[in-house]
């Protein structure tokens, strides 16, 4: 089987470890993953953010890497009949993306065609601003953003920080601490099948 093209949504701040580590770990299987960033071209870099609970009330948010962004926008926005899933990363950057009328009609496309959608800590964020995707199903995402995935018509599932759960075509988990289960469930929806031998 050829491997399959994922497009990863991702702004400024977006959490590191929710774009390498994903996107190495789907890359190391064959798969393509594609990150883009509105008004980024290929080749430009946009700064990741690393959250993490250390006793305070909430998170708390450190500095990471630069995170390069290998697709344009605008290209990967005119290609969107040649991807197999997309990817919303969490982090800080889907409180503003989710707003771009752009990043909304990508993922009302793939909602539409019916292809997966992979989501994990506040990348749910940005499904709740598209009318209908979260509208009877259940998912899982910082537990902070269950009020808003309670009032968009879905079911918030308050997953255990190193689990997956999966909603027919859609996967989700609460954070980066899941990244493990949620990629190894991403890829049995994308129908990947690793052998051990």
């Amino acid at each position: 089987m050829s491997g399959k093209k994922i497009l990863m949504l991702c702004g400024e701040f977006t959490e590191e470890y929710e774009i390498y580590v994903y996107q190495q770990g789907m890359e190391a299987v064959g798969h393509t993953v594609h990150v883009v960033c509105p008004d980024k071209s290929a080749g430009e870099v946009i700064a990741t953010s690393l959250h993490d609970f250390e006793g305070h009330q909430t998170y708390t948010e450190k500095p990471g890497h630069n995170a390069e962004i290998n697709k344009t926008f605008s290209e990967a926005e005119a290609e969107l009949d040649s991807y197999d899933a997309v990817y919303a990363a969490g982090g800080r950057g889907p409180e503003y993306i989710r707003t771009d009328p752009r990043v909304q009609a990508i993922v009302k496309h793939f909602h539409d065609t019916g292809k997966p959608i992979f989501t994990i800590c506040h990348g749910v964020q940005i499904l709740m601003a598209v009318p209908g995707v979260l509208k009877g199903r259940t998912v899982a995402g910082l537990g902070a953003c269950a009020p808003e995935v309670v009032a968009v018509g879905g079911t918030y599932y308050d997953a255990d920080p190193k689990e997956a759960y999966v909603d027919g075509n859609m996967v989700s988990a609460k954070g980066w601490t899941a990244l493990a289960a949620f990629m190894r469930e991403c890829l049995k929806v994308l129908g990947t099948e690793i052998r051990h031998s």
